[in-house]
């Protein structure tokens, strides 16, 4: 087993630029939240030049709707959604500075190719591990967009966040040399 690599958000050039598909990361600081909803209301800011609810500048941006937090909790399951429906809108958060993003499943070519122009990586988290994955997020504030309830904008501080890089800045892409491996044998 590999080993896990350490990084702090927001995350810098030469952060992504260390990583391969197939690393292990342990992310702590903060991510912001958002699906596919919020990503039309954020490029819609952008495309209008007004500024977007966060910095974007190294950001690293969670594809999930949190369910509500139980009483003494600070956030409920949050598990990762599906990211190729956020492919619309990615290269123009990469655009601004996004450096990071976190879902499940495949992206689109023109995704990956825009992480290569842009320097930014594709996370996967663990489908399945939603309560789990909410043990590493430590503050959870909704920061826009309130009236889209779970698919609100929010900015969540998290610990030893555990992630796998599927696409990194090079191209690679995990999900097609675990099949190209399997080929293989």
């Amino acid at each position: 087993m590999s080993e896990v690599i350490r990084l702090t958000t927001p995350l810098t050039e030469e952060d992504v630029a260390s990583l391969k598909a197939g690393d292990q990361v342990s992310l702590t600081g903060v991510l912001y939240t958002a699906r596919d909803a919020a990503h039309k209301r954020l490029v819609a800011l952008l495309d209008e030049g007004k500024e977007l609810p966060f910095d974007a500048k190294g950001a690293v941006i969670y594809y999930v709707g949190p369910s509500p937090a139980k009483p003494g909790a600070v956030v409920g399951s949050a598990g990762p959604t599906t990211s190729y429906r956020m492919d619309a809108y990615s290269e123009r958060m990469m655009e601004v500075g996004m450096k990071g993003m976190i879902g499940k499943g495949k992206r689109a070519g023109d995704v990956v190719d825009a992480m290569v122009k842009h320097k930014a990586v594709y996370f996967a988290a663990i489908g399945g591990a939603a309560a789990l994955i909410a043990r590493s997020i430590k503050k959870v504030d909704v920061i826009a967009y309130e009236d889209l309830g779970p698919e609100a904008v929010r900015r969540m501080e998290v610990e030893d966040f555990k992630v796998v890089v599927i696409n990194d800045t090079n191209g690679a892409d995990l999900y097609e040399q675990g099949q190209e491996r399997y080929r293989k044998e």
